[in-house]
């Protein structure tokens, strides 16, 4: 399962690493992109030089150079969730191995050891490292534990809601209150993503969500409902009691402004 991603609930989705050719562009755009920056931090530092003496020269140069090399691309990734400009502009992320967005520790590893791979060597180390990785990892990506994926041109993850009809009666009377926020996002991102996953995956997580969730509603789904089939008429019915739920509340917040404006003590209201 080299080409997908394993995320935390131990599932194989099918997004494959960024092409080679993909990846060396858009390093080749944020190293210009910090080159620019680098010579314009450096033109600042030479009047600093001037001005506080050359005693401060070698502090100064140590300073620009950490800040453009280590300290501007660790924030910009962290920040961005893994997409600097040259990663946004050629449609690809910097995610975990197990598919999750970076953290302020991958992104400073990638940072410091790039400054050997990529500014010291002038990218000949990464450039090898790269096509020597089956998804194209260079040595930064090996020590912090992320790679690079695309995003650009994706298939939609949006999850379809709906009520399956053999279940439409057993939901309309089943107690669903006690269904957690996070519990619900758990299973609308597996129905979104489904297809997408390794079969036996899917269908271990189906169980998995499913043994969850029964557990929260009373009376369970009727015998012999597939696992996706009884999440899908959960959320169907729970949006539909929220969506209710959210209707009567406008109707008693209207009455409350209505009796808020009106004057007490039936005194005419001039306005109307």
């Amino acid at each position: 399962m080299d080409d997908g991603i394993v995320i935390g609930e131990g599932v194989v989705l099918d997004a494959r690493p960024a092409s080679f050719a993909t990846r060396m562009l858009g390093s080749a755009l944020d190293i210009a992109v910090q080159g620019a920056v680098l010579l314009v931090l450096l033109w600042l530092a030479t009047g600093s030089v001037a001005v506080g003496g050359e005693d401060i020269a070698p502090a100064l140069l140590v300073s620009v150079l950490v800040l453009v090399m280590v300290v501007v691309p660790t924030t910009v990734e962290t920040l961005t969730r893994g997409r600097s400009l040259g990663k946004l502009a050629t449609g690809i992320r910097v995610v975990r191995d197990d598919g999750g967005p970076v953290r302020v520790r991958h992104a400073f590893i990638r940072a410091l050891v790039g400054v050997g791979e990529l500014w010291l060597t002038f990218g000949t180390v990464a450039l090898v490292a790269s096509l020597t990785n089956t998804k194209g990892k260079r040595i930064g990506d090996m020590l912090a534990g992320t790679y690079a994926i695309r995003i650009r041109g994706g298939r939609s993850t949006v999850a379809v809601v709906y009520m399956p009809r053999p279940l439409a009666g057993w939901a309309a009377s089943a107690d669903m209150r006690r269904l957690p926020d996070g519990l619900a996002l758990a299973v609308r991102q597996f129905l979104a993503r489904g297809q997408r996953m390794n079969e036996t995956s899917r269908v271990r997580m189906g169980q998995d969500l499913a043994g969850r969730v029964e557990k929260l509603v009373a009376p369970g789904p009727p015998p012999g409902t597939p696992p996706e089939t009884f999440l899908m008429a959960v959320l169907a019915e729970r949006r539909s009691r929220e969506w209710a739920a959210a209707q009567r509340a406008r109707s008693v917040a209207a009455e409350q402004a209505e009796t808020v404006r009106t004057l007490p003590y039936g005194i005419p209201d001039p306005a109307r």
